[in-house]
This record gives C-alpha cells, sequence and structure tokens, in this order.
C-alpha cells in the first residue's frame, strides 16, 4: 500500500497515556512524517478544531469529559470540520458501540491493536485512502478494524 503524502496534521483525543504512546511509537514506523496533536477529552479536542482543521481525527470514544460520541456528533453538525475523515480508536468491542459510531458519521472503527506493529499496519491502510478526493464512508461490513 502506498501512504497518501497529503495526511500530514492527525489529532488524537485519548484520555489514556500509555495508548497515546503506542499511537506515536506506531507513527514513527510509517514512511511519512505525520504531525501529532493530542487531546484528552473531546472538549479539547473541539478547542483544537476551532483552531485549525487536521488531515484526520482518531477519537477514543470513553474519555472523561466529553467522551467520542458527543464529540463526533459535534463534528459532523459544523461545516467547518464535518469533511474531516473520523476514526473511533477504542477497545469497545459492542455492537452497540460500533452501530452508534457508524451512525452518526465515523469513517471507520479501528479497535486498538495488541501490537505498536499491528496498529501501524492499520494506520497504513488509512493513511493510503486519499480522502481529499473524497470522503469514504465503507459498508457496515467493512467499517470495524480489528488488529489482525
Amino acid at each position: 500500500m502506498v501512504i497518501n503524502p497529503q495526511i500530514r496534521n492527525v489529532f488524537l483525543a485519548e484520555d489514556d497515556e500509555d495508548d497515546v504512546l503506542i499511537f506515536r511509537l506506531a507513527l514513527h514506523k510509517l514512511s511519512i512524517v505525520v504531525e501529532l496533536k493530542h487531546a484528552s477529552d473531546g472538549d479539547m479536542l473541539l478547542d483544537l478544531l476551532r483552531k485549525e482543521v487536521p488531515d484526520m481525527i482518531f477519537l477514543d470514544i470513553k474519555m472523561h469529559g466529553k467522551d467520542g460520541m458527543s464529540s463526533i456528533t459535534e463534528i459532523r453538525s459544523n461545516s467547518e470540520y464535518n469533511h474531516v475523515p473520523v476514526i473511533m480508536y477504542t477497545s469497545l468491542k459492542g455492537e452497540k458501540y460500533v452501530d452508534e459510531s457508524y451512525a452518526n458519521g465515523a469513517n471507520f472503527y479501528l479497535l486498538k491493536a495488541n501490537s505498536i506493529t499491528q496498529l501501524a499496519n492499520k494506520l497504513t491502510m488509512l493513511f493510503s485512502i486519499d480522502w481529499k478526493s473524497y470522503t469514504y464512508y465503507p459498508p457496515k461490513t467493512e467499517f470495524v478494524l480489528t488488529s489482525e
């Protein structure tokens, strides 16, 4: 897979510092340089979005403060950044969360990986999509990305 060089600026909303570190390490394994900005909850993410629109957002569901579901609803209702790809990044496997994420306009549902290499492989796949030419919404059968 060829990574899209247009992906340069990524936001990660995640309240677990260990998961943030794993995400950063996986990004370092990629063949492009990506600037990662971190928000520890949805309110911080929305503050970041008011200042700058990223190329992609990774959004945890369960966070202290404003959670991921509330955040994606706000993102998709704002014309300034509703076009930005949003990847739900979570360890929650329940169908309820998948269905709600899909209905709220997430582009993919990425389950947290068991290794940095597995996460890097999923990031490579996500970064190979030409998001600038069209916003991709997969069929629900392809919506959930596992670490396998």
